[in-house]
């Protein structure tokens, strides 16, 4: 076989808002750097670099494709080893092929400590075989809850970037949406929510980071995009981060500032999905582990809500009565509430597994409900 070596450039990946030089290779982020240096926080450090919708996507009649990767697994003391990340090909918008690197560096915390360490490992070689000999476009989405290097690719046929679809979704919000307990990258709600719309997905989904933080904002407002939509709310609730006094003016200045680069852009806010030990309770979330497993529940009190604390019942009519009277001066400004894609219909047949991340089918559910709303005949999305 005459391998052809690729160069591993921007230009080949769609989802990612810049890149690093590792040394090694290539490190995709889902921030750029003038962002990166305005939070000093470790965890969003962490899960912005955590290569959520990020994917290769290019042209070709290779047969065989082979990618060399880095990753970087998160592990903690007392749980058990993390399980390697997956890596989605799609042919023609297809799925068509699953690997995983069991290689790559461990990243370890000890949380009772509040220390973590690093334990390089080696590179791994990710191989997909039997394409057809065809002109098609191939994507692999990386895992989307592990940082990845991109060292190396080869193919036994030349590759081109692939064409930009029609339309760019730019969409933030927490954990749920960056795809914690999803099956697998092209799994998340939000891909495939995008896959079945036939839109080019940037997932700003931060786990523990949809927290109305102005950067992000101002990301949205500078990123080229067609439609926008946000998921406000269940970190601001599970984290105590903010009183009801300041909730409607941060929701407020959020959108302001997208709006100042995205005027008439489809903009979709949504509320947060049905959960139970939040919809009338404030936070802050604790947790706790029931043997391997990590359960969640608050550390408040229904009552405190006379002191302005948040749940998600208040932070649902706050946007609702928000969106309602700024569009009637913004006609492409929407509103959808969250228990419409996972309400108390559901919660019998699919229980959020640790209270507060819905699993693997649920994402699945939420994707299909979201792209029937938002792409489907009437939706804000709707191309017609």
């Amino acid at each position: 076989m005459q391998w052809i070596t690729t160069p591993l450039e921007p230009r080949l990946l769609r989802g990612a808002l810049e890149v690093t030089h590792t040394g090694q290779g290539l490190a995709p982020h889902r921030l750029p750097a003038w962002a990166r240096a305005q939070f000093p926080d470790e965890y969003l450090a962490r899960v912005e670099a955590q290569p959520s919708g990020v994917r290769l996507a290019f042209r070709t009649r290779a047969t065989v494709v082979e990618l060399d990767v880095l990753p970087t697994k998160t592990a903690y003391v007392g749980l058990p080893a993390p399980a390697d990340g997956l890596y989605d090909l799609l042919i023609d918008g297809r799925p068509a092929g699953q690997a995983s690197a069991p290689g790559g560096n461990v990243y370890t915390i000890d949380m009772a400590a509040q220390t973590a360490v690093t334990l390089p490992g080696p590179i791994s070689t990710l191989r997909f075989t039997g394409l057809p000999t065809t002109a098609k476009r191939v994507e692999i989405w990386l895992p989307q809850t592990e940082y990845t290097e991109l060292i190396a690719l080869r193919t036994d046929a030349p590759v081109e970037p692939a064409e930009d679809r029609s339309r760019v979704w730019l969409h933030h919000g927490s954990s749920i949406s960056q795809g914690s307990s999803a099956a697998g990258p092209t799994a998340t709600w939000p891909a495939t929510a995008g896959l079945l719309g036939g839109v080019e997905l940037i997932n700003l989904g931060f786990s523990g980071n949809a927290l109305l933080d102005p950067f992000v904002a101002r990301v949205m407002r500078d990123t080229a995009a067609d439609l926008i939509s946000l998921k406000i709310g269940i970190n601001l609730v599970n984290t105590d981060l903010m009183r009801l006094r300041a909730f409607a003016p941060a929701v407020h200045g959020f959108l302001d500032t997208i709006r100042d680069g995205h005027p008439t852009t489809p903009l979709l806010v949504v509320s947060p999905l049905l959960c139970p030990i939040q919809e009338d309770t404030p936070g802050p979330l604790s947790m706790r582990f029931d043997g391997p497993d990590v359960r969640f529940f608050t550390t408040a009190q229904p009552v405190e809500r006379s002191s302005g604390r948040l749940t998600l019942n208040i932070i649902r009519d706050e946007l609702s009565s928000l969106v309602a009277r700024r569009a009637a001066h913004d006609p492409n400004l929407h509103y959808l509430d969250g228990r419409s894609l996972y309400g108390d219909a559901d919660v019998m047949e699919l229980p959020l597994p640790d209270g507060l991340h819905p699993d693997a089918a649920t994402h699945r559910l939420v994707g299909e409900r979201f792209a029937a709303a938002a792409f489907g005949a009437g939706g804000p999305f709707n191309s017609a």
